[in-house]
């Protein structure tokens, strides 16, 4: 076993660190409430080659994988831009690039990887939950195109893409061994697509919306992979998912820590540094452990992935992990601080709510346990 990073992984490492920190948290939080997205970070990281790192070099990728793909979300994080798209990035690409056919991949993942468009995913509706065989939105084949009626909700980013992969009901499909869910390649400025926005106490530069579909017409050719099968397709990407999303976690946790610990050596009461007292330190450094073991649980994931291995329970622990002590270090950092923890100026409450919600999602932490239950334990099915 080898736990050191390649030369060109800390290359990579460090350039994606010197890029974000000339944004650092002050501008993402100035376009935050300010309703504005990261934009300018986000078109520099594109043409940097970094969105595409786990992008095959064939369709202007770095051919690498989400190893890497986990490098830039973590270090974008840990300057204080945690960015929730990158994630979102991280189910589509791989899908599209694994299910996709030649014209399709042409067509989509160049864009995606130099960054010039974006795509959403639609999976979740209000009446399905976490129960994704229960979806509704459905499209059903009218010669050339489907047409597609339904609800999705909590989708990130529809204000910001070009496209959003949506998994629908296709009747046609009835009696396939995955059910009949399928998934299509929306163009989010279709006609009889409305969105409405889900306003959230979360200081974030991209947006969740409620979309509405009515009567959408979609190309038969923008199906991804086998109708049908989309299920099956889908999940290739969320462990990915599931893997960036903990990368983004374990970045806040090291900002959180890296600005906690720096205030309490600093910070002096009674002639010494708080920070030389235990009960100041040693909640600080409990964090950092449980924020390493989350990272290192994440590599392990990673690997298995970019190996062909299968990686759903890593990807789903490592998630559950790094969900946890994200919010434990950033909690402890506030409570270092004092009442400056809750002060803007120091930048680390602003984040408690992207903090918290991975305890949510992408997956909640209850689904994940269940699925360890499951699958690892080998209890019986809880639902």
């Amino acid at each position: 076993m080898d736990f050191s990073e390649s030369d060109e992984q800390r290359m990579l490492r460090d350039a994606v660190a010197e890029l974000a920190r000339q944004y650092g948290h002050s501008y993402f939080i100035k376009q935050a409430r300010s309703n504005l997205r990261a934009t300018e970070l986000w078109t520099e990281l594109g043409d940097a080659g970094f969105l595409g790192v786990a992008i095959g070099q064939e369709y202007g990728g770095g051919g690498m994988g989400i190893s890497e793909m986990n490098i830039v979300a973590e270090e974008l994080a840990a300057s204080g831009c945690p960015n929730l798209l990158l994630a979102v990035l991280a189910v589509c690409a791989p899908v599209i690039e694994k299910f996709g056919n030649p014209e399709q991949r042409q067509e989509w993942l160049p864009t995606l990887a130099s960054g010039k468009a974006k795509m959403s995913i639609g999976i979740t509706e209000p009446n399905a939950g976490s129960n994704s065989h229960r979806i509704s939105t459905i499209a059903r084949r009218a010669g050339a195109e489907y047409r597609v009626n339904g609800t999705k909700h909590y989708i990130s980013g529809m204000d910001e893409a070009e496209y959003v992969l949506t998994l629908v009901r296709t009747p046609s499909a009835e009696g396939r061994t995955d059910g009949d869910l399928s998934l299509l390649a929306i163009e989010c400025a279709s006609s009889g697509i409305s969105l409405s926005p889900i306003p959230l106490d979360i200081v974030s530069t991209e947006r969740q919306f409620t979309v509405f579909f009515e009567d959408v017409e979609v190309p038969v050719d923008h199906l991804i992979g086998v109708e049908g099968s989309g299920l099956r397709h889908l999940f290739h990407g969320l462990n990915a998912e599931r893997m960036v999303s903990a990368a983004v976690a374990t970045g806040i946790g090291r900002y959180a820590l890296g600005k906690a610990a720096r205030y309490a050596s600093d910070r002096v009461v009674w002639d010494v540094p708080i920070g030389s007292h235990q009960g100041v330190a040693h909640p600080l450094a409990e964090a950092y452990a449980q924020v390493e073991l989350a990272r290192l649980m994440n590599q392990k994931a990673s690997w298995l992935y970019d190996h062909g291995h299968e990686s759903g329970e890593a990807s789903n622990i490592a998630k559950h992990a790094a969900a946890s002590s994200c919010l434990t270090a950033l909690e402890r950092a506030i409570q270092v601080h004092g009442g400056n923890g809750l002060a803007a100026e120091y930048g680390l409450a602003d984040l408690w709510g992207i903090a918290r919600m991975y305890g949510i999602a992408p997956v909640s932490q209850e689904m994940v346990l269940n699925y360890i239950a499951r699958h690892s334990l080998h209890l019986p099915k809880p639902y």
